[in-house]
């Protein structure tokens, strides 16, 4: 049995694969008989090596293959001669290990899941007959409110129109951190309907949403959008130093993230990596990586040491001391703190 999962909606495509799992046997067994693979480097041999592998003291072996078919994306332009031989090599490539997987024993369940894949995957379009293909894209802003007061309802609760718009509007398509958000609110309701104010008063994320925020508009340049939420954030009681720990995170990940594409690795892979759920965030820091060079994030890493050790040596108030640091960021040229 061959499934294909992939979808920038990372929630529901764990949902799908933990139903194959629960459909494959116990626990316990299938711990025992499960195997994952990181398909930018998976070959036909080991593949059919796992696939073939009898299944110990069960009917079904598992097989989960991350990444395969980002693997047969498009790439960058290259020269003719030279991209004509990729093409074909390529070809050959994918080709194998579509004719493989199609023929993998009764025994064994192959999963290839995998992030947003064009509608042109070569791999993608030789496994669509044969396979079974689900598809998980981004929720939009109607069906992600749906989607919420389906996951409400299921959680035995109920929950107001007004409430669902703005649980929406708070969190976004994050379904992980939604879901979890739900969980509270349903229990915080105690059987009674919820409501906007009790999404004003449970929703975590209102507040850690304004921080991610903050760090995007700093990262993007957005001088003027930056102070103004560094000055609501502190208002709130949000700590300089936390603020300043949240975006020295957001460089690093900003950092990793230019590696990691630089050698190639998958969505999934870098996913993994970083331990990012959601390929949302993912999407953004690659998109604030575009904007900055190696040269010009050493020199933004070194304002953020030299912010913090203005305000643990008291040369400037922690406050004063973040504000300079947003202005300078915002401006994009180098001008530590001195």
């Amino acid at each position: 049995m061959l499934y294909v999962l992939y979808g920038e909606d990372g929630f529901s495509r764990q949902q799908a694969l933990d139903e194959i799992k629960s459909t494959i046997g116990d626990e316990t067994a299938l711990a025992t008989n499960t195997t994952v693979l990181e398909g930018q480097q998976a070959t036909v041999d080991q593949i059919r090596t796992v696939a073939e592998t009898m299944p110990f003291l069960a009917e079904r072996r598992l097989v989960i293959i991350q990444g395969l078919l980002e693997r047969f994306e498009s790439r960058t332009k290259a020269g003719r001669r030279k991209k004509a031989a990729g093409v074909s090599s390529r070809q050959n490539e994918y080709q194998s290990l579509a004719d493989y997987l199609v023929t993998v024993p009764d025994s064994t369940v192959v999963v290839l899941v995998d992030g947003k894949i064009s509608h042109k995957n070569p791999l993608l379009n030789s496994l669509s007959i044969k396979a079974k293909v689900k598809s998980f894209p981004l929720l939009d802003r109607e069906k992600l409110i749906q989607w919420i007061n389906n996951r409400v309802a299921g959680r035995g609760g109920s929950i107001s129109t007004s409430a669902a718009q703005l649980l929406e509007r708070f969190v976004g398509g994050n379904l992980w951190i939604m879901a979890n958000e739900i969980e509270k609110l349903v229990l915080f309701a105690g059987g009674q309907q919820v409501e906007a104010d009790d999404v004003r008063q449970v929703v975590s994320y209102v507040q850690e949403g304004s921080v991610f925020n903050l760090v995007d508009a700093i990262l993007e340049f957005r001088g003027g959008t930056a102070e103004k939420l560094a000055e609501q954030l502190l208002q709130k009681g949000a700590s300089p130093a936390y603020l300043l720990v949240m975006l020295t995170r957001q460089v690093r990940f900003v950092v990793c993230v230019r590696e990691l594409k630089n050698q190639r690795r998958t969505e999934a892979e870098i996913m993994g990596r970083l331990a990012m759920t959601s390929s949302f965030a993912l999407r953004r820091t690659q998109e604030q990586a575009s904007r900055y060079s190696m040269a010009r994030l050493k020199e933004v890493y070194h304002q953020l040491l030299e912010t913090d050790l203005a305000i643990k040596t008291g040369r400037y108030n922690a406050e004063l001391a973040l504000n300079i640091l947003i202005a300078e960021l915002c401006q994009g040229a180098k001008a530590p703190v001195t």
